[in-house]
């Protein structure tokens, strides 16, 4: 299959899962959605697990380089932009049909092993940056000394996590979620930070 082929059947996938969800989603809503036979897709892909394990690359692969990309001068706003980047309201990221889709998909890893180990990427290569991230700023001297880098981007990880869990189950705004976590970081990271920083 070529890479354009392999694309266009991706992007096809991602336009329906937002449409019908990961549960109600068949290979003949992502052949419509491609404007290919379901045979065709077949050809290419032989069950819908499958299709989605090739799925979660593509994503992964975007996902990556766009917490890769994040920009700033210092580590702080190196820490202020990834946060932004990945709690946002929808404006910039993926709207609320797909986080949902997503967590349905995220809901069937404990069954499906290869799902499971491409959602362990996801996790890892948010915090591998967080870690590095904290790491530099530690270095010099712009976060507090005492601050264990692996400790923090575990817990902001998994805040980071919960917070989407909690965007899509509640509906709760996802910028209430990033002003939360910045505070944390500030409150707990920033060395001499100033008891009244809260945002």
């Amino acid at each position: 299959m070529d890479d354009d082929t392999a694309t266009e059947i991706l992007e096809a996938t991602y336009r329906a899962l937002c449409q019908h969800g990961y549960a109600a989603l068949t290979v003949k809503d992502i052949a419509d959605e491609a404007d290919r036979s379901k045979a065709s897709i077949h050809y290419y892909y032989d069950s819908k697990e499958n299709l989605f394990a090739e799925f979660l690359d593509f994503l992964y692969e975007r996902y990556t380089a766009k917490i890769a990309g994040v920009e700033g001068n210092t580590p702080r706003e190196e820490l202020d932009s990834l946060l932004d980047t990945v709690l946002t309201d929808g404006r910039r990221t993926p709207g609320q049909e797909f986080r949902t889709a997503l967590l349905e998909i995220k809901a069937q890893a404990p069954y499906n092993d290869a799902f499971r180990t491409q959602l362990a990427k996801f996790d890892a290569a948010l915090f591998d940056q967080l870690r590095e991230i904290i790491a530099a700023g530690v270095e010099t001297g712009e976060f507090d000394s005492a601050v264990e880098p692996a400790v923090a981007a575990e817990f902001l990880v998994t805040a980071i996590t919960g917070a989407h869990t909690r965007h899509v189950a509640t509906d709760r705004s996802i910028d209430r979620f990033n002003e939360t976590i910045t505070r944390y970081a500030e409150t707990h990271l920033l060395a001499d930070a100033p008891a009244e920083a809260t945002h």
